[in-house]
């Protein structure tokens, strides 16, 4: 099909050569060969005349048109499919939907098990697909990547509609046989011990909550191990002197597989976190996000 002599089958492939900024890896997510890619953008640079990606060392960069198209082509599947390609019905008893959710591994933890558990017999057809977020998950959500993005609300975006599943407060640990810390846990016990926390970025980079206890306080904690995970922070303190500032969910299980681990109520009053989901603009009446929004919001509830 053509609009204005554009082969509208290119715009899929428009659309993720733009993003990918790589022909081999274009390819893979339309499932094109890197032949049949390449040809697919000689054709686009024909059209638009503009090369759209060029060379730059051992990357390809947009021009500044391939940049002016990034969101509009992006705008345009997402209303196509969100108006065109989404079911005007949906039964979670028969049918078939694939889901795709971008979460933390505390999401993962401590709310992912009993949401699959209740997909599983409202909805026996359905597929979840659980995905890790990146260091920017509104544009994973934006890619059309995923169907709903769980995150702190101080994350979400305006630009798109979210809802609060749950809050949730944080306590300490420590080892059982911490020699520095029995019977209360001081903020000076607090401040002299070395700290575990969870560190995404693979970099030296102060955490999000470092940054709100430096504002706060004006000291940095001594941060002595960092981890990939937020579940794995309990365990790591055990047998040393050492402490972690957790979840209380993840504080309660820990405490739930026996570790020897003492909660402690922190010497310190942290805000609370608002885990909140997020969806797509364009899919707002999609009946099956709606249906396993309904579903996450009744979960949310229990845990």
């Amino acid at each position: 099909m053509r609009f204005n002599k554009l082969d509208l089958n290119l715009l899929v492939a428009l659309d993720a050569l733009l993003t990918e900024r790589n022909i081999s890896r274009a390819g893979e997510r339309i499932h094109l060969s890197q032949p049949a890619t390449s040809n697919a953008l000689a054709r686009l640079r024909a059209y638009f005349d503009d090369e759209l990606l060029v060379p730059q060392g051992r990357q390809m960069v947009l021009t500044p048109r391939a940049e002016a198209l990034l969101d509009p082509v992006r705008e345009v599947l997402m209303r196509i499919d969100s108006t065109i390609a989404e079911k005007p019905r949906f039964d979670p008893s028969t049918d078939t939907r694939s889901f795709t959710l971008l979460v933390s591994d505390f999401t993962t933890t401590v709310f992912m098990q009993p949401l699959i558990e209740r997909l599983f017999h409202e909805a026996p057809g359905v597929q979840v697909h659980l995905r890790a977020q990146n260091a920017r998950p509104v544009e994973q959500l934006e890619e059309y990547g995923a169907d709903m993005l769980i995150i702190p609300e101080q994350y979400v975006s305006a630009k798109h509609p979210s809802m609060t599943l749950f809050e949730e407060t944080y306590m300490c640990v420590t080892w059982t046989g911490n020699p520095h810390i029995q019977g209360q846990l001081s903020f000076d016990d607090y401040l002299a011990a070395g700290h575990v926390v969870a560190d995404y970025s693979g970099a030296r980079q102060i955490p999000a909550f470092d940054g709100w206890f430096l504002e706060r306080f004006g000291v940095k904690r001594r941060i002595e191990v960092t981890a990939p995970t937020l579940a794995s922070l309990p365990s790591l303190v055990i047998g040393t002197a050492r402490i972690a500032t957790v979840h209380k969910r993840l504080a309660q299980r820990a405490l739930q597989y026996g570790l020897p681990i003492q909660v402690w109520e922190p010497p310190l009053e942290i805000p609370v976190m608002r885990q909140t989901l997020q969806w797509h603009r364009h899919r707002d009446k999609d009946l099956a996000l709606q249906w396993l929004r309904e579903r996450a919001v009744e979960v949310a509830r229990e845990i």
